[in-house]
């Protein structure tokens, strides 16, 4: 049961350091990168807006990038859009928080196990043996063998139950940022966006008429 245990120590650390890296990587400072690609939109700058997203790692990028895509689709393709990215980008997060989760709740029964296990063997010992008593010396020593097992089990389940909720509150805050960022990015391009591209075509296509010299109008200006 301790090869056991140790196995489930080595695996549930190695699951931790990964998704410890790439939460790391994937969660970005939200507000500043929307910032930036809001002042991109404002020059008509679209392809550099997509190319600042391909090269930004995590799911508000991919999430900015659909919304991009679709700028000049009707709201509910583009609301579409980037309920799909986010579909695809969350479950990403959350994989292998399951494994930590399931480590940090069985360590302890196999530590338990391990327990039992040696108590049973240390009192079959005795039957075996002959003796019509058992010293104190060898029950002593059976059950701290034993009871290391149930030691390890605990000193494995909980870091990984501080771990998995450790990484679940970063995963939690990556969903508010991602919902945030696809709202926020959705409303720019609905409301300001589509308002200067009209004001751009209304002031290349308007028509000014003013009086020539002798009081008739003139043409377009």
């Amino acid at each position: 049961m301790m090869i056991v245990l140790l196995v489930m120590a080595v695996t549930g650390s190695v699951l931790f350091i990964e998704r410890l890296l790439f939460l790391h990587r994937g969660q970005i400072r939200s507000t500043s990168f929307l910032d930036g690609i809001k002042n991109i939109l404002a020059k008509r700058r679209v392809i550099e807006a997509l190319t600042v997203c391909e090269e930004t790692p995590g799911p508000v990028a991919a999430v900015v990038k659909a919304a991009l895509l679709n700028a000049r689709s009707d709201p509910d393709r583009m609301r579409f859009a980037v309920q799909e990215a986010g579909i695809v980008e969350i479950p990403a997060l959350e994989r292998r928080l399951g494994s930590i989760a399931a480590i940090a709740q069985i360590a302890p029964l196999v530590g338990l196990l391990g327990t039992l296990l040696g108590m049973a063997t240390t009192f079959h010992a005795f039957m075996s043996g002959g003796n019509e008593y058992a010293t104190a010396l060898a029950l002593s020593d059976g059950m701290w063998r034993a009871l290391l097992v149930s030691i390890g089990g605990l000193t494995i389940a909980i870091p990984a139950h501080l771990g998995y909720h450790f990484l679940s509150g970063r995963v939690r805050a990556i969903v508010r940022d991602v919902e945030w960022a696809g709202n926020e990015i959705m409303r720019y391009l609905q409301t300001e966006y589509q308002a200067d591209d009209e004001a751009e075509i209304v002031s290349s296509e308007g028509v000014i008429e003013k009086p020539n010299d002798d009081g008739k109008e003139a043409g377009a200006v």
